[in-house]
């Protein structure tokens, strides 16, 4: 006789339309807010707070938090949490929608993985943010990173304002219910100073955008189309790079040498 299949409850689907994975493991927990060191002094807001069990924790090293949680049934549960720590505010909503504040703020949460992108482009919007501290898939966390020894289109672009780091690893044996795949913590961090003047940075990504979507899948081949040959030869040989790497080999540090070296 074939195995019995289990019916999806409401909150089954619920959960799977939302990307809910709790993270219920303590030292998981742990690991996530001492990644994160929030400023006690700054404004925090935390993004799928789901039951609360990050936000006690985070609340214990802010004095201004704010925790979202789109899920009523979970920010019920959120609310009656934190019903004890005056400074923690809950808000059932999507974060997506909530507008940045003006005021210097930090980010922190073990986010939805089906809105990784869309979580990561709304902090990189946000003139306030200085570091978002975020649970995403392992996968997406070492891309971005260059954990891989390869750069994605968006760190390199957003290089000269933001550092990416890969600041730890989440079994996936810490949340209920539990996915597929292993978690990163990927840390976000607005540099104190660009590494570019603020006025240059339309034309560094215009070259980071002629580099990715280039053609022949070398750097070389892809700005040739723009510069000259011998000048880009020259600007090649003085970072280090061989005219056949593919672009997603090269370094963010790299891209900055090329800028400075291209750029009339």
């Amino acid at each position: 006789m074939a195995p019995r299949r289990t019916r999806a409850t409401e909150r089954d689907r619920s959960r799977r339309v939302l990307s809910q994975n709790f993270l219920v493991d303590p030292a998981a927990i742990n690991r996530l807010t001492r990644a994160a060191q929030p400023d006690p002094d700054r404004l925090l807001l935390e993004v799928g707070a789901g039951r609360g069990q990050l936000t006690r924790l985070l609340a214990a090293r802010s004095r201004r938090l704010i925790a979202y949680e789109v899920d009523p049934v979970a920010a019920a549960e959120l609310v009656r949490s934190c019903a004890d720590l005056p400074s923690v505010t809950c808000r059932q909503a999507d974060f997506l929608t909530a507008p940045p504040p003006g005021a210097p703020f930090d980010v922190v949460g073990n986010i939805p993985w089906s809105l990784t992108s869309a979580v990561v482009r709304w902090c990189l919007a946000a003139p306030g943010l200085r570091v978002a501290t975020l649970l995403t898939q392992l996968e997406y966390a070492r891309k971005r990173s260059g954990d891989y020894g390869r750069w994605t289109r968006l760190t390199v672009d957003s290089w000269p304002e933001f550092s990416w780091r890969l600041a730890g690893r989440v079994p996936r044996t810490a949340f209920r219910p539990i996915p597929r795949v292993d978690a990163g913590i990927l840390r976000i961090e607005r540099r104190r100073e660009p590494l570019l003047p603020v006025a240059a940075l339309p034309a560094y990504r215009r070259l980071v955008e002629l580099g990715f979507d280039g053609v022949g899948g070398s750097l070389a081949a892809s700005l040739g189309r723009r510069y000259p040959r011998a000048r880009l030869a020259a600007a090649l040989r003085a970072t280090r790079l061989d005219p056949a790497t593919p672009v997603g080999q090269v370094w963010p540090e790299q891209w900055l040498v090329l800028f400075r070296l291209l750029r009339p």
